[in-house]
């Protein structure tokens, strides 16, 4: 199990856990921390789920079992890496969550295409109960890890966007940069699906990616996905009481290539 050995021991490095802390933690001793990482040995199978919640992963994470989901995303490479790609600082989305809905009581929030969970974890630091998906089983992993850093509860789970019907009510629904996976067939049904699943006064803090004849295509967008018509999104959310609705072309290099996006942001509350 040469991928258990070198998953443990890069997970608790990227902690800054030392043997010792780890071992103390699953009341091991750090010689046995020290054989698993070295490829000695193998924990007791009574230790694999407390093993792999110590270190923010996934069993099949730990292991080295790669997921095989219905369909890949490009970002499953991009995750790859130690650091993080969208790197730490929250969306400026979340600012507006916060103003509109502060935490005063728990609110359950859904992040819809988490990545690396920088945002989830914000805002269940924050004190909301935050449930959050991803596609990426690297980049959840990586979220659960921040999430244990931080020293939060998040609810992350492994999903398709295109298959999620959320049971229950949110209060608060959050969506930054993946709304373009959602093909112009499904839109109107999904985005209905979610506004009947959000409690009465609830808010909804989307933005979308958005087609311009006058702005190439990025270098790293990604075929599955199809960019939005301006005003597409605020057509979806013509009964709601809008608190911000703007268009924006901003700078990025996401991709180590210098391009520009243009975006449409909505922040809106379900009329009660």
């Amino acid at each position: 199990m040469e991928a258990f050995a070198k998953n443990v021991a890069r997970l608790r490095r990227a902690l800054g856990l030392t043997q010792e802390e780890l071992a103390e933690r699953l009341s091991v001793s750090p010689q046995a921390v020290s054989k698993w990482e070295n490829n000695q040995s193998l924990p007791d199978l009574s230790l694999i789920a407390a093993l792999a919640g110590q270190l923010g992963v996934s069993v099949d994470g730990l292991l080295g079992h790669v997921p095989s989901p219905r369909r890949s995303t490009a970002y499953e490479g991009r995750y790859g890496g130690e650091d993080y790609y969208w790197g730490s600082a929250p969306n400026e989305l979340c600012y507006d969550v916060l103003r509109l809905r502060p935490p005063v009581r728990p609110l359950r929030l859904l992040d819809l295409g988490c990545g690396e969970g920088k945002d989830a974890v914000f805002f269940a630091r924050c004190g909301y109960s935050v449930t959050a998906f991803d596609l990426s089983e690297r980049g959840l992993d990586k979220a659960r890890r921040r999430a244990l850093a931080a020293g939060v509860e998040v609810d992350f789970f492994q999903a398709d966007l295109l298959d999620v019907q959320p049971e229950g009510v949110f209060d608060v629904i959050f969506a930054s940069g993946t709304l373009h996976y959602l093909g112009p067939e499904r839109r109107r049904e999904m985005m209905e699906h979610y506004q009947d699943h959000t409690a009465p006064g609830g808010l909804h803090a989307l933005n979308v990616f958005v087609s311009k004849p006058f702005l190439p295509a990025a270098p790293d967008e990604e075929s599955p996905a199809t960019l939005w018509r301006s005003g597409e999104l605020a057509e979806l959310y013509a009964d709601w009481r809008f608190q911000r609705m703007e268009e924006v072309i901003f700078d990025c290099d996401s991709s180590g290539v210098p391009h520009q996006h243009c975006m449409d942001i909505l922040v809106a509350e379900k009329w009660v």
